[in-house]
Order: structure tokens, then sequence, then C-alpha cells
């Protein structure tokens, strides 16, 4: 059986299987003994995760650790958002690979799985948030390290964003429309919906060149639509741009090509 945990609601809160040399792993602080020590620890590549509505998305983990007697297993490796949003990997189960830099020092990696539409349901929109990643690390001499917060990292929503000038073909000096709606996922209903009162640049490419510069500057409106108007200049493409917040990436409109005669 995998031993990888959905992403999932859970009513109560989790507790961690102890080591067989008797750490707590579910103890409420860090802990440890001995001159073991963690090195780095890296989730996603120092990116953020980002879920959308549908596709499963993986994260992968990996825990440098060193001790003067050798590293001999990271045990487990767990994710925590605002409560009761979790999810974690075991060496026991095999989901967590160790491979050695030296005598003294090795590095255990495995995949966190975040699944939105998990049998078990998936976490409310309080999970885009920081989350801290906990693991347990144990040493050939018996010494072990527990840190509830290695390291930390982000999970967001994922985000769309459209766009379309018109009319098309157009005069010059006549007027162009450029609409447009940014969404991004919502965990409750698996579904996307409009991100409401959020900046967003309109940015124009001349045809020939492979640089957008910002014309104007709009917020999306109740329903994360957009709508601005523009005078026709020369050919080129419209597009929309998004910066990004703390729960949602950044994300930029398709160009939309504009004629202008």
């Amino acid at each position: 059986m995998r031993a990888t945990t959905r992403l999932a609601l859970l009513g109560t809160s989790v507790v961690l299987v102890a080591p067989a040399f008797g750490a707590t792993a579910a103890q409420a602080e860090d802990g440890g003994s001995g001159n073991i020590t963690i090195d780095k620890v890296v989730v996603n590549g120092g990116k953020p995760v980002v879920v959308g509505t549908t596709k499963v998305v993986t994260a992968k983990v990996s825990v440098t650790a060193s001790d003067d007697s050798g590293i001999a297993e990271t045990t487990y490796i767990s994710a925590f958002g605002p409560k009761p949003n979790f999810a974690q990997i075991w060496y026991d189960d095999g989901d967590i690979t160790c491979v050695k830099a030296s005598a003294t020092t090795s590095t255990c990696t495995g995949t966190l799985t975040f699944d939105p539409q998990a049998a078990t349901g998936f976490v409310n929109n309080s999970a885009a948030a920081t989350w801290d990643l906990a693991t347990l690390v144990s040493a050939h001499d018996y010494d072990y390290i527990h840190r509830d917060a290695a390291t930390t990292f982000k999970v967001q929503r994922y985000s769309t964003l459209t766009v379309n000038a018109s009319p098309e073909p157009v005069k010059k000096g006549k007027t162009i429309t450029v609409t447009g709606k940014l969404s991004r996922a919502n965990w409750e209903d698996n579904k996307y919906h409009g991100y409401t009162n959020q900046s967003v640049k309109l940015q124009f490419r001349k045809k020939g060149s492979n640089t957008y510069t910002t014309v104007k500057t709009i917020k999306t409106n109740s329903t994360g639509n957009l709508k601005t108007t523009v005078i026709a200049s020369t050919d080129g493409y419209f597009r929309y741009s998004f910066a990004g917040t703390t729960t949602t990436p950044a994300v930029n409109a398709a160009g939309d090509f504009v004629d202008v005669r």
C-alpha cells in the first residue's frame, strides 16, 4: 500500500508513528540526541506547490542530514498547513529513499502528493498558505533529530487569465475593447471562480517584437472580469498580466493579435 497520504480534510489531529529507538514524532517541540544535524531541506525545488481543481500535483522533498556515524534513515516527512491540512510520506513503506553523499552525510528524498479530488475530500481554501515541513532523521548510532518546521513552503490556488481584443480587424485611430477574466481554483467545490478586486496589467507587444510593455493597470470586478479600451495604433498582441499574490500564482494570458488597418 502506498504510504503517501492525499492532502485532505481531517476532523482530528495527526498522530505520527514513533521510531523504534523511542523518539516521539508527534512531540510538540523540536527534539533530538547526539550530534546529528539537518543541513538542508528543499520542497518542490524551492517553488510554491500550485494546485488546481482536478490534476494530482506532486512535490519532491529532499532532506540532507549529517552524523559522524552516518545517516540510517529519514523516518517520515510531513507537511502541515492551517489545520486540518496535511500530507505525509514514510520511510518504512519505501516512499523515502536515502543516498549517501559521504560517510557522514546522506540526502533522503520523497514525494508529497496533493489531490484536489481525493476520496476523503480536499482541503478548503485556507490551505492556500505557508506550510511547515516536519521531518525525523536517525543515524546509525541511534542519534536522531526531529524538526517541526525544518523549512516552510507555500501552497497556492492555480490561476487562469483570458483576454479578447475586438474588433478584429480595426481601423487605425478607432477604439479597441479588451476584455478578459482572472480566475483561480476553489477547493470547496472544485471549480474556478473569478478573483475579485485584483490589479491586472494590460500589455501590448508590437508585431515583430518579443517584448510586452504595460499600457495601463485596471482591477477585476466582483466576478473577476476585466474590461478596458485603447486606441488602435499598430498591429500587435494584447494580453493581461497578473503579478500574483501570496495565495495565487502569477499568470499571463496568451496574446490576442489585432490587425490594424
